[in-house]
């Protein structure tokens, strides 16, 4: 007996919640301990697609794959679904290529006390991206429904608010208590790219700093890229296995891509490039200069290490670190 729906968003669903078709797709996947390691160009090509769902990770600036970002848009991806989760410069990027027609809509557009991107203003209302509504924590929870291999998960937020109205939520009776509950559809993601500090070849990963959904990402996506600060040892991984934070069968490539979150904050390693940020903000206001400032730093490099060496290079970042160290140590 199915329990009866007392309200429901009008959001449209951008991933089918159903755990049967995602665990049709992990059986086929290759859950092997075995070297994984490529260039980020190649994993970009082999595992993103047009008009997949995909997912990033990290919290606002910190810890974002910015340089898989980058690549996503230099490789011209298109029509894929995207989880606007706590995304800010991540989202910016995306937005410049245009990659995305339909979003998962949290917290976008804005780059937290930097102020609004107006290119990704812009292209919100364009008309040209669908959007469904939700919180931080409901895209969390979708993930954690994931990781759970479940269809759906209940929570009690979002009631009488109009972000309810605008997400594909339901409300229901709790049939133990009689109480409301909102019901939240699971997000299974078809690819997520997620940077950390350190893996090894078979995409054992272990990071620094807060997780925030990273955990569940991992084990809610299809298939996930790992791009990270450095490659390390197995035999390092194994001698504190504790501190491994996502497991090597849930990981289809990494990729060693050292200052992988810049301009981002990356925690004990380097901080944000305000500059850079305040640029990207400044010459997005006029379309004809944002479209050199892409030529220029996106689709004319080769790599992100030519995008580093474009805005500042080696002098740039060791003055990054030296901030980095700065404000964690108090000195």
């Amino acid at each position: 007996m199915s329990l009866p729906i007392i309200a429901e968003g009008v959001g449209v669903l951008f991933a089918n919640p159903d755990p049967d078709l995602a665990r049709a797709f992990s059986r086929t996947k290759n859950r092997g301990q075995r070297n994984k390691v490529m260039s980020l160009k190649q994993a970009s090509a082999e595992f993103v697609h047009d008009g997949d769902y995909l997912a990033t990770g990290g919290f606002g600036s910190n810890r974002t794959p910015l340089a898989a970002c980058h690549e996503i848009v230099r490789q011209k991806k298109k029509n894929m679904a995207f989880a606007g989760h706590t995304t800010t410069h991540d989202f910016q990027v995306l937005c410049a290529g245009k990659t995305f027609n339909r979003v998962d809509c949290a917290y976008i557009v804005g780059l937290e006390a930097r102020g609004l991107s107006p290119n990704a203003r812009r292209y919100m209302e364009s008309g040209a991206v669908e959007v469904t509504e939700w919180t931080n924590y409901a895209l969390a929870a979708r993930l954690k429904a994931g990781a759970m291999g479940v269809s759906f998960v209940p929570v009690r937020s979002m009631m009488g608010t109009d972000t309810f109205k605008y997400s594909a939520a339901r409300l229901i009776e709790c049939p133990f208590t009689g109480k409301k509950v909102v019901l939240l559809p699971a997000l299974y993601p078809d690819v997520c790219v997620i940077h950390v500090h350190e893996a090894d070849m078979y995409g054992n990963c272990r990071f620094k700093g807060i997780s925030v959904a990273d955990i569940e990402l991992a084990g809610a996506s299809k298939r996930v890229i790992i791009t990270c600060e450095r490659l390390i040892a197995n035999e390092e991984i194994r001698h504190d296995p504790s501190a491994t934070q996502i497991p090597f069968y849930l990981v289809d490539a990494v990729c060693e891509v050292p200052f992988g979150g810049y301009p981002g904050n990356m925690p004990y390693e380097y901080f944000s490039d305000e500059e850079h940020l305040k640029e990207w903000i400044t010459v997005e206001k006029d379309p004809a200069l944002f479209t050199a400032f892409l030529e220029k730093n996106i689709y004319s490099c080769e790599d992100h290490f030519q995008y580093i060496e474009k805005n500042g290079g080696l002098h740039k970042l060791q003055a990054l670190r030296a901030k980095e160290f700065l404000l964690k140590t108090g000195a």
